[in-house]
């Protein structure tokens, strides 16, 4: 949820629903999405300075279309006019996100405002809605996401994450708007930024440490886009270990099972937006089976920026630095890759102190948090 921000003098608005996102940008009914895509930017820009995390149009119409996994909703709020309503008119809009195969118990929703058209109750409205669409859908269990830089420091203006590490301001309007409106912080996550290229050398010098202590047992494998047919399988695996085996804090989600057909959907669902895959696995070479893997969400416009997405070691094969093997490996092939990138992001829960001092030794540093907010009981 985005609900920082200040007033301005009320002017007529009203919640729509938004087409099902079209073909093109170009498409009649794509004015929505470009009115999304532009308050999502500011939004973004006026929370971490920069505007990375926003997706453009032909980025965020693949991601906002449903898919066999999950099913799509989007609202907007448009100020009223003597006209149609079009990009220009819009100051907020909610998405909905309700899981298909594991989790129906659950939606993802989210709400974000333009900070000069808070305050006027168009965030309630919008919330109101992506509830009621969730709560149609047999939902139960609401999560929501909202941003915060800097981390505030522990005391009576901070909210601790019952997990006892991670903080959200006390009294930031989204935080404020998610208490009140029954949402329960569950969980901080830390979001973290590498500036590249990074220090090369001690990268090199934790590589060299890293396979000093795999040893023999394991090698590393890096696919770009195309992962081979007869690796699916064992990613599939280890897509599914991510929804049970990294810390969820106080979330209700259960397992998220992945088969081949779901890899393969993922990656023609990022090159549908305009994201290339690279990927980074380690071998235990005694069972032939991968034991761990990460992977990089790289846009494929000339931008410079990334995002390192998931990460995870098999609990049977952890105490061998495969987390920082795969990493590594990763990093070395994409700024070898892409040489002009100046920054990658990620997110771990603060709870998770071996992924983050990996990512600490690596050079990422703490831009700010993630709070995840609960609502049950709909």
């Amino acid at each position: 949820m985005s609900t920082t921000g200040t007033d301005v003098v009320a002017r007529p608005w009203r919640v729509l629903p938004a087409p099902p996102a079209p073909a093109s940008p170009d498409d009649a009914d794509a004015w929505p999405y470009a009115g999304v895509a532009e308050v999502s930017r500011r939004v973004e820009l006026a929370t971490w300075g920069w505007d990375d995390l926003h997706s453009p149009v032909p980025v965020l119409l693949p991601t906002l279309r449903p898919n066999p996994y999950r099913d799509v909703a989007v609202w907007v709020a448009v100020l009223d006019g003597p006209d149609a309503p079009g990009a220009d008119d819009v100051v907020g809009f909610a998405r909905a996100l309700l899981p298909r195969t594991a989790n129906t118990h659950t939606a993802e929703v989210e709400v974000c405002v333009l900070p000069e058209h808070q305050g006027r109750g168009v965030g309630s409205a919008l919330l109101a809605a992506v509830e009621e669409h969730a709560r149609a859908g047999g939902r139960t269990t609401l999560h929501t996401w909202s941003g915060h830089s800097p981390e505030p420091e522990p005391g009576p203006g901070a909210l601790t994450a019952p997990t006892g590490t991670g903080r959200a301001p006390a009294d930031a309007r989204a935080v404020r708007f998610a208490l009140a409106r029954g949402y329960v912080l569950e969980q901080v996550e830390r979001y973290s930024v590498l500036e590249l290229p990074g220090d090369p050398g001690h990268r090199a010098a934790l590589l060299a440490d890293a396979r000093a202590h795999a040893g023999d047992d394991y090698r590393t494998h890096t696919w770009h886009d195309e992962l081979p047919a007869d690796r699916l399988g064992d990613l599939a695996e280890l897509w599914t270990r991510m929804s049970t085996d990294v810390p969820l804090g106080g979330l209700d989600l259960q397992e998220d099972r992945w088969d081949a057909e779901r890899v393969r959907t993922l990656l023609d669902r990022m090159a549908q937006r305009h994201q290339h895959v690279l990927l980074t696995a380690a071998e235990h070479v005694p069972s032939g089976r991968l034991a761990a893997f990460t992977w990089l969400q790289v846009p494929r416009p000339d931008v410079p920026f990334a995002f390192q997405q998931d990460t995870l070691v098999l609990r049977e094969h952890r105490g061998h630095r495969l987390g920082m093997l795969v990493k590594a490996v990763n990093l070395d092939a994409f700024t070898a890759w892409r040489p002009g990138e100046r920054r990658i992001h990620t997110w771990n829960a603060q709870e998770n102190d071996h992924m983050l001092a990996i990512n600490v030794a690596l050079g990422f540093r703490q831009a700010g948090v993630a709070a995840a907010w609960q609502r049950t009981g709909l």
